[in-house]
């Protein structure tokens, strides 16, 4: 009590059939920036090249698939020069796939911190989103570098306005990315051996995207179709379309990748929720 005034928290468990509490998220938005600083730093903490590792990786990955799929397997880019084509297309994926993987780790990576002290579970998984957002921009400096490079040089020319959409694919990948991940959070925190397999599934799912190759080179309508049901093509396509204006699906396959989407991220939302309340009890 203080000048004649008290305090008063309450601490109830959110109801079942409940999505994500915005009010308690905004009163630990400090905790959210602080474990974002903290994840962040950790990673990079004892390393030679700090940060420059988030430049170094993608370029090695574009070389390498330059050599694999553009000059070897001859798989062609839309007329977009190859580097510039599987960095941008690696930089959304791997966006997607580390918030997947970050996520899906909320309940096993953080279980003593959990036992310790309360706060608000769903902080995690919004430190994620946040520590893969800041590496996808400090990425998306060496996609500028190399835009401007190929402009100069007269080789390659984009639309910036098309650039202004770019967010809007970001906040759709990533509720892609969460929503999936908050529901293997959820599974795994009781099935612990469905933690292996992500990596390995998102390796066939990258596969089974158009990642390393553009949707215009599937030519068998049934791939295409596949393709087309696939929740990552439409966000994957428009984000290349944006960035490098080359690309792009239909009407109905992105209203189909949006419903998935929204779908993942209330089915996930209800599972965190009430796995959240008894995890301790589990583990």
């Amino acid at each position: 009590m203080r000048n004649g005034s008290s305090y008063h928290v309450h601490i109830a468990p959110v109801h079942k059939l409940s999505f994500f509490d915005l009010s308690s998220l905004w009163q630990y938005r400090d905790l959210i920036v602080l474990i974002t600083k903290r994840d962040f730093s950790l990673r990079y903490r004892q390393t030679v090249l700090g940060p420059l590792w988030l430049l170094i990786n993608p370029l090695l990955t574009a070389l390498i698939h330059v050599v694999l799929f553009n000059r070897i397997a001859k798989i062609g880019t839309d007329g977009v020069p190859a580097l510039l084509f599987y960095l941008v297309s690696n930089g959304l994926w791997s966006y997607m796939a580390s918030l997947l993987e970050r996520v899906s780790n909320t309940f096993i990576g953080n279980a003593n911190l959990f036992g310790k002290v309360f706060f608000p579970r769903l902080v995690m998984p919004l430190s994620s989103v946040m520590v893969c957002t800041v590496e996808l921009v400090i990425k998306f400096l060496l996609i500028i570098a190399l835009t401007v490079y190929y402009w100069l040089a007269g080789i390659f020319t984009v639309n910036l306005l098309t650039w202004l959409l770019i967010p809007v694919v970001l906040l759709w990948m990533s509720a892609l990315g969460t929503g999936l991940g908050l529901i293997i959070a959820s599974l795994t925190a009781k099935y612990r051996d469905l933690h292996v397999l992500i990596s390995f599934g998102l390796t066939l799912w990258m596969y089974a995207t158009p990642v390393v190759y553009p949707l215009s080179q599937i030519e068998n309508p049934l791939y295409r179709t596949l393709l087309y049901l696939n929740p990552a093509t439409a966000p994957m396509e428009l984000f290349r379309s944006y960035v490098l204006g080359t690309g792009g699906v239909h009407h109905w396959t992105t209203a189909a990748s949006l419903a998935m989407t929204a779908v993942f991220m209330a089915v996930g939302a209800l599972l965190f929720n009430r796995v959240e309340k008894n995890f301790m009890d589990t583990v």
